[in-house]
């Protein structure tokens, strides 16, 4: 009967490369299983800073970032989101709608700034030198350009008490350098950094100028377009971001906690620093699948951080907020991103319409392309399609989205039912649900069966004998009457007759 079924879309205006996606791979049997999950902060513990650097770090933008400990990553959890993930909307496409990190999540969860100067970089001479200039220092193995993050670690994560102002500045940018590296702009290639990053924390008061966040969600969004690709099997970026965004506004994967969270942290990643009794998630990516196949709007929470407290919101944060509804390019070195409030409005509070470029959509003109590579632009100098990106990102403030008014959910609802992917997995047929509770039955006979019945007390074998009698009458219905699906009458039966 699945194989009537089509999980979309139907049309193919917006979702128009479905082929190439995991999803198509996963609807015909390929599965890739788990991620690879690139996010190395495990070391960070180690290094020390002095209240000298600690300023420094401040002044670079990075002092309530740096305070975010390792959280455990929910491998299994990010796969399934980057299953939803679509590089052609920079959307999550759930049930329920569309959804997405937006900056607002980046500046709250993260506490990075998320207004300022795009970053893209400064020339550089050779990386050789980059790193004597403002490391004092240069590897011997600095191949591609790329720093090893263990070099970093073994050199600097001491800085001298006593050190002279030069020394305290280099051992910073390495530590700066290295804090990027492991968390928002972590690569696929290992436990490494550009070298391309340092030259923007030569001067720390300049560092502070630029918009950190917004890159940190553009190098999100590339990660999460090519890992959603099914060639793939790596994923980098933020990913600590993405999980905690997702504990924030589904109702999957959440961990708990030995007492209720403090609402007062900032930034709110902090939330979620505590560790449960229990052991780390053990959900595998099918279960996790499953759940957002099938996720309700009560599932959903649209609008988490509402009733937060808005007085631990730094005010330099705080006031940049109303750029969460810029519909504008997100830009990171030679990489821009779109950002599309408009796709997402429930997550601002407001109610959400067809978005309105859906007409230049439906005659197959890709209104949102896969992302822009900007890279031969920088090394041309920044001619062409370059400057029309930072041009677009220093217009930001003209493209601050309102919510309209007398609008029909259920018109947007219509539209995106037709336009969206509705499964990734298979829904399971009846007969594969009938054998998976016969297995599970089985399974709960054989340890009531090991059970020894001689140490217990009367009515503890009593009830032990209800429950083997009520396995044993719904196994034998769900072994001869599968295809008639009747296991439900045996239970209800057996419970009616005692």
């Amino acid at each position: 009967m699945e194989s009537h079924i089509n999980p979309g879309p139907i049309y193919k205006s917006v979702l128009y490369d479905q082929d190439n996606h995991i999803s198509s791979a996963i609807w015909n049997g390929q599965e890739r299983g788990v991620l690879r999950c690139h996010e190395h902060t495990s070391m960070l513990e180690q290094w020390r800073l002095t209240p000298k650097q600690a300023e420094l770090v401040e002044k670079a933008g990075f002092s309530y970032f740096r305070s975010i400990p390792t959280i455990v990553l929910d491998n299994s959890l990010i796969s399934a989101l980057v299953e939803r993930w679509r590089r052609e909307t920079n959307t999550f496409h759930l049930p329920v709608g569309e959804m997405t990190v937006t900056l607002e999540d980046v500046a709250l969860i993260l506490g990075l700034p998320i207004d300022g100067n795009p970053v893209i970089g400064v020339p550089v001479k050779t990386p050789h030198s980059v790193c004597e200039d403002l490391l004092g220092k240069a590897p011997k193995d600095l191949n591609g350009g790329m720093l090893k993050l263990n070099w970093l670690r073994e050199c600097f994560s001491r800085c001298p008490d006593d050190a002279p102002v030069e020394e305290i500045e280099r051992h910073t940018r390495a530590y700066l350098l290295y804090l990027v590296g492991c968390t928002i702009f972590s690569t696929t290639t290992g436990n490494k950094v550009s070298v391309t990053f340092l030259p923007l924390f030569e001067k720390f008061d300049e560092a502070g100028k630029y918009a950190w966040g917004a890159a940190a969600l553009a190098f999100l969004y590339r990660a999460l377009g090519n890992a959603s690709l099914k060639s793939q099997g790596t994923i980098s970026g933020s990913l600590t971001l993405l999980q905690c965004w997702s504990y924030y506004h589904l109702n999957i994967g959440q961990p708990k906690f030995n007492e209720e969270p403090n609402h007062s942290y900032f930034p709110f990643a902090l939330r979620w620093k505590g560790r449960s009794t229990g052991s780390r998630s053990k959900t595998n990516i099918v279960a996790y699948r499953k759940a957002l196949d099938s996720l309700q709007p009560s599932d959903v929470k649209w609008f988490p951080y509402k009733d937060f407290d808005y007085t631990v919101i730094p005010e330099g944060i705080k006031n940049k907020m109303i750029l969460r509804t810029s519909k504008t390019m997100l830009i990171c070195f030679g990489k821009a991103e779109r950002h599309l409030p408009d796709r997402c409005l429930r997550q601002f509070g407001m109610p959400q319409p067809i978005p309105e470029d859906v007409q230049i959509w439906e005659r197959k003109i890709p209104a949102v392309d896969q992302g822009v590579d900007l890279s031969k632009d920088m090394e041309s100098g920044g001619k062409g399609k370059m400057r029309s990106e930072i041009r677009e990102w220093l217009e930001r403030r003209l493209h601050i989205l309102e919510g309209e008014e007398g609008v029909d959910e259920s018109t947007y609802m219509e539209w995106y039912e037709n336009i969206t992917r509705k499964f990734v997995g298979r829904p399971e047929s009846l007969e594969s649900e009938f054998q998976r509770i016969a297995a599970a039955m089985r399974e709960i006979a054989n340890i009531a069966d090991s059970l020894l019945v001689e140490q217990m007390e009367f009515q503890d074998r009593k009830l032990l004998d209800e429950i083997k009698s009520t396995v044993h009458v719904c196994l034998t219905d769900v072994v001869g009457n599968s295809k008639n699906g009747r296991c439900k009458n045996a239970v209800k039966r057996k419970r009616e007759g005692g």
